[in-house]
């Protein structure tokens, strides 16, 4: 009503000229879209317009999220959670979360980060786990190659008496069987070179 009246008046049309001029002047488009949140306990009345005769679309409380589209003299354009789009008076914003939104936030945030942490423990216990065996195996594995080393140098270094003794031994018991052999056939042992 209060509009129609304004119009009718002589001076109306410039006052309502001037506003819009204002209004288009003062209106700043943001060039990306900024996050912002209702600050304090307050409840307000997102409208139609940047004004308190606008039509009422929606309440906004402490807490919500909303979207930065425009600002004006006295009014700030939002766009809230639920994709509605108008205007609201200016000052009631703030650049971070509400502590009780940060607090829901960072407790979010560490249930998150405990579960992760009860994943890593476990994961580093069946690392440890399996470090402790592949250490074992490593140690026997070592065990045997000084054990192969020592064979190796011993069958290498000179050490073979061993065979040496061995091979006189078979050849002793050769003669010693030969001598037996021809002493039982009964055959005396002489010179066999005949002319």
């Amino acid at each position: 009503m209060m509009r129609n009246d304004l119009a009718r008046s002589p001076w109306g049309w410039l006052l309502l000229s001037l506003a819009v001029a204002a209004l288009h002047l003062g209106t700043v488009t943001a060039a990306g879209a900024e996050q912002a949140w209702i600050r304090a306990e307050v409840r307000l009345n997102l409208r139609t317009g940047p004004g308190s005769s606008y039509r009422i679309l929606a309440t906004l409380q402490t807490g919500d999220e909303i979207t930065l589209l425009q600002r004006a003299e006295g009014w700030t354009k939002v766009r809230a959670s639920d994709r509605k789009e108008g205007w609201i008076p200016a000052g009631y914003l703030q650049s971070k979360a509400p502590p009780t939104i940060r607090l829901t936030q960072l407790e979010a945030q560490v249930t998150e980060l405990r579960g992760q942490l009860e994943t890593v423990t476990a994961e580093r216990e069946r690392l440890a786990q399996t470090n402790a065996r592949l250490e074992e195996v490593d140690d026997l594995q070592a065990s045997q190659i000084t054990e192969l080393d020592r064979e190796n140098e011993r069958l290498k270094g000179g050490q073979r008496w061993p065979e040496w003794i061995t091979g006189a031994g078979v050849l002793c018991v050769g003669m010693l069987l030969g001598m037996l052999w021809n002493r039982s056939t009964g055959r005396r042992s002489g010179p066999r070179i005949r002319l």
